[in-house]
């Protein structure tokens, strides 16, 4: 008898693990970003400010954004847009597919860059799943089409990257806090999860610059390789707030020095230089300026090193030249030779 009721209890105990492993599978738990306001309000402020929740957004919530939209469609046309709140704004059709055509089919510019309100091509004429979901969204499961649309590849819980992509689930946080903690992984690999493109090893680029979302692969191959993000970013936070130590309050006898020079007194800072705009989301600012901050950090100032591969598809673990002096502002007219000569006594 004893061993039949320990049977008995083994059996409901394997059902139990395995309806709560289901539960979790369908998603069950996820509350959205709203239900963590009331308790974290301070750092629920900062991140609605940021671009992680509206990585994807339904076209109503876009629409009140103010973004404009491709030439011909209205907001009738659109399901969803991608982005919109930092670089860019692209747009999916009812169909779930990247709009990447006018209404009769012909390629036309459908990318729209927030920083100087132009319209470029996003693979123009091509047809385009949205297949983003493992990085823009919270709970993504690549089974199935979100709302029924066939170019819509996987579903989710919630659109964007809230709260609770990083922090796990949080209905039984929210109904205990004190019982219940939620997920907090400060590595670089919990952001590199989604700051980075192909292996981790290498730093794919294009046209000359880094492409965009890599800043774990520059981590990596950079000076900085055994930092976590989070000791200079405050990872809830826009870019330009989420900064929490400057540079200087690690290298300060490095930023002493440097205060004394004519850089340094025409209030040239350090990621002016070690942090130059390498590489590229949406513009190219200019020549050898993109419109994200490089990761690499370290300056090669030989004036023979190539920051780049000689097919340019992959960037190095150093910086080059033109990239930090060479600019509009800086040392625009002049050459790498030039460059070469004073950079190896900045810092001496």
């Amino acid at each position: 008898m004893k061993k039949f009721v320990l049977l008995v209890l083994s059996f409901l105990l394997i059902l139990c693990f395995s309806v709560v492993a289901s539960e979790k599978k369908k998603g069950v738990g996820y509350v959205g970003s709203e239900a963590c306001r009331s308790c974290h309000e301070d750092i629920y402020n900062l991140f609605i400010e940021s671009g992680h929740p509206y990585k994807l957004r339904k076209a109503e919530l876009a629409k009140k954004a103010g973004l404009p939209l491709p030439k011909g469609y209205t907001w009738d046309d659109i399901a969803y847009v991608i982005g919109g709140k930092t670089k860019k704004a692209r747009y999916i059709g009812l169909d779930g597919y990247i709009i990447t055509t006018d209404k009769e089919g012909n390629p036309i510019p459908t990318q729209y860059n927030l920083a100087n309100g132009t319209w470029v091509n996003y693979h123009a004429g091509e047809i385009k799943p949205y297949k983003c979901g493992p990085c823009h969204m919270t709970n993504y499961s690549p089974e199935g089409h979100q709302d029924g649309r066939p170019g819509m590849i996987g579903t989710w819980s919630f659109d964007g990257i809230q709260c609770e992509e990083c922090h796990g689930p949080a209905s039984a946080h929210v109904a205990n806090p004190e019982a219940v903690k939620p997920i907090i992984d400060t590595s670089a690999k919990a952001c590199g999860k989604c700051h980075i493109r192909g292996s981790a090893d290498k730093i794919p680029a294009s046209k000359g610059f880094i492409r965009h979302h890599e800043q774990y692969n520059e981590l990596l191959a950079g000076a900085h390789k055994d930092l976590n993000c989070i000791e200079c970013h405050d990872p809830h936070a826009k870019t330009k707030v989420s900064i929490k130590i400057k540079c200087a309050d690690c290298h300060d006898k490095i930023a002493d020095d440097f205060a004394k020079t004519t850089h340094g007194k025409s209030q040239v800072d350090c990621i002016s230089c070690h942090m130059p705009k390498a590489a590229k989301s949406a513009i190219k600012e200019a020549k050898y300026v993109g419109d994200i901050r490089s990761h690499l950090f370290k300056i090669n100032t030989s004036a023979d090193y190539s920051m780049f591969t000689k097919d340019g598809k992959f960037a190095k673990g150093e910086l080059g030249l033109e990239y930090s002096c060479l600019i509009p502002g800086c040392h625009g007219g002049m050459t790498k030779e030039w460059a070469a000569r004073y950079a190896k006594k900045i810092h001496k």
